[in-house]
């Protein structure tokens, strides 16, 4: 019988504590080693328990969930999911607590304490899936992601460049983008698995970061140059050609690997449209999304591209699509940009 997770959890409100226990509990592969009241009490059972988890809030007394990042990921790398209220109103804090080495989150109910029953088995889900993280120690991390000032001598071979990630993708994603110059001359769209109501407050964040413009797609609008376009998440977002015209629009199909948003419908319907004159990019993550959309845009003759084992947080959709004959280059997070700067 395989050994049970050991949890940690972590939050200043000793009915959130008992009542996070008592659900977790439930599950029979998953064990609560231990609780703390603050960030600082955080660090402390990390380094004394070993948990195989911390389950996280961040809006804490004194030493808040922040604070507790920081220091576990310096002193003893643990994989950490946020399970806080504070993406309700703000989710920068979230964002921050990624940046510094969280892997994943989760939405707490901030007034009705009853609905937590409700997110159980998202909660289970999310803690087995961050299990399988593997953090690495860091030092300290600056707020903000330098932009790299570059300048293209060329016009690109290339006319999209689509990316897709899932677990540890907000992070990534910023390491990309932010490491591209302002004349980037190729359209960029971007999937990326979360929540549709969390997506326009990373949209925001990315643009306070980058130089090049950061949207949320809407129905009718086109990919151009300079421009970062996110799939909002509320359906399947799907790109189309008519009268020469390449335009954003959306689906209700249902696709089985991740749905709204869905990488797969983007990078399938992307490969349609622009055939060898596209580049996907399959970051880290979860799951198989995005396998069957890198194939297809590999077979037509467009450039695939994966994240690596090494940076990935979760090694699992750029591993299925290499498995798959369907990457061209494996590249780690910090030299994608670059690449995608001199190379296409």
């Amino acid at each position: 019988m395989a050994a049970k997770l050991k949890i940690l959890v972590v939050d200043d409100s000793a009915f959130m504590r008992l009542l996070i226990t008592d659900l977790l509990s439930e599950d029979k592969e998953i064990e609560v080693a231990g609780t703390a009241i603050n960030g600082l009490e955080a660090i402390e059972k990390t380094a004394e328990l070993k948990p195989d988890i911390v389950l996280l809030d961040l809006n804490m007394a004194e030493y808040d969930g922040l604070y507790a990042v920081k220091g576990i990921m310096q002193k003893n790398p643990t994989p950490i999911l946020i399970l806080s209220s504070v993406g309700n109103t703000d989710l920068q804090p979230v964002f921050e607590a990624l940046k510094n080495g969280a892997v994943d989150y989760i939405n707490k109910p901030d007034r009705n304490k009853s609905k937590m029953r409700e997110l159980q088995k998202e909660l289970v889900q999310k803690i087995k899936s961050t299990s399988r993280a593997k953090p690495k120690k860091i030092g300290s991390v600056k707020s903000k992601v330098k932009v790299v000032p570059r300048k293209r001598s060329r016009k690109s071979n290339y006319d999209l460049v689509a990316i897709g990630a899932s677990t540890g993708g907000p992070t990534a994603i910023e390491r990309v983008i932010c490491s591209l110059p302002q004349d980037f001359d190729i359209p960029i769209v971007v999937c990326q698995h979360m929540p549709k109501v969390f997506i326009p407050q990373f949209v925001q964040r990315l643009g306070s970061l980058t130089s090049l413009e950061v949207v949320s797609a809407t129905k009718g609008m086109s990919p151009t140059p300079g421009v970062v376009m996110f799939c909002p998440g509320h359906a399947n977002l799907i790109l189309k050609k008519e009268k020469g015209k390449v335009t954003v629009d959306f689906t209700d199909e249902v696709y089985p690997e991740y749905n709204n948003p869905s990488i797969n419908a983007m990078m399938l319907s992307a490969a349609k449209v622009y055939g060898n004159r596209m580049v996907g990019v399959i970051l880290t993550g979860m799951g198989k999304d995005g396998v069957k959309g890198m194939k297809a845009i590999n077979e037509v003759g467009g450039k695939t591209i994966a994240q690596n084992k090494e940076s990935s947080v979760i090694y699992g959709m750029p591993k299925a699509a290499s498995e798959a004959g369907a990457i061209e280059a494996i590249l780690d997070i910090k030299d994608i940009g670059n690449y995608l700067v001199n190379n296409l």
